[in-house]
């Protein structure tokens, strides 16, 4: 797989104006040197947008959720009954401790874990997943690219979640199991703030990608009359 390559087609496919994709993984380097980010790690987000990296640890994420979902730390005790009884994301703490446990939440063995727009890397080579920041429009060519070749009632798949764990847990998790599954995020309203009100996270395990990566040009993002209109409509929005 060639990043080149693949992102020539993507903005073949959606127009060149339209946001590339950002790459995450974990290491060992501090690839890119970052601030504490006091509460929610996608504040820092827009940073990545414009082209810079972030590398992240626990001492840079200031949010306990975040360091949970990243893997740098384990559950605090405080966590369950914030997410119950102060958020109201989920009936009981009892319900969160479950949730936790029922996703997979591991302690990463590596000192950070790092997002960078996918322009800006050599190689696929550490990728674990790639995350797009879409509107309903891309967000469609998206999902019609990712069924392309499945009849699979979970190619995309809506789990709850922090915009961490939609994001990082489960797209690391399904890459480490091979999985085949994408992901749809940003539903929390707490990391909703930190995003445009039409952009939703659209995230892909490179088990998956590797499959897709050589199915993209044959899929309907490609000389068909359906897209086409579509895709004139994403190039209109983006011209301003």
């Amino acid at each position: 797989m060639n990043i080149s390559t693949f992102l020539s087609n993507y903005r073949e496919a959606f127009g060149e104006q339209t946001e590339l994709p950002i790459a995450f993984w974990y290491s060992d380097i501090e690839e890119y040197p970052t601030e504490k980010i006091n509460g929610c790690l996608f504040k820092a987000m827009n940073r990545v947008c414009a082209g810079q990296g972030i590398s992240l640890n626990a001492d840079v994420i200031g949010c306990g959720g975040g360091k949970l979902y990243t893997g740098f730390t384990d559950m605090s005790d405080f966590m369950p009954n914030f997410v119950s009884l102060k958020e109201k994301y989920k009936r009981t703490p009892e319900m969160v401790c479950e949730y936790v446990k029922q996703i997979g939440t591991e302690r990463t063995d590596r000192a950070y874990l790092h997002f960078a727009r996918l322009d800006t890397l050599p190689t696929f080579d550490l990728v674990e997943g790639l995350l797009f920041l879409v509107n309903p429009d891309v967000l469609s060519g998206l999902a019609t690219w990712t069924f392309y070749d499945t009849n699979s009632p979970d190619a995309m798949v809506t789990p709850f979640g922090s915009g961490c764990s939609s994001i990082v847990t489960t797209t690391i998790r399904e890459n480490r199991l091979g999985g085949k599954r994408t992901f749809l995020g940003l539903f929390d309203p707490s990391v909703r703030i930190y995003f445009e009100k039409d952009i939703l996270s659209f995230t892909i395990p490179m088990s998956r990608f590797k499959e897709m990566y050589d199915t993209m040009r044959q899929s309907c993002l490609f000389d068909t009359h359906a897209w086409e209109k579509v895709k004139r409509r994403i190039e209109e929005k983006t011209a301003g």
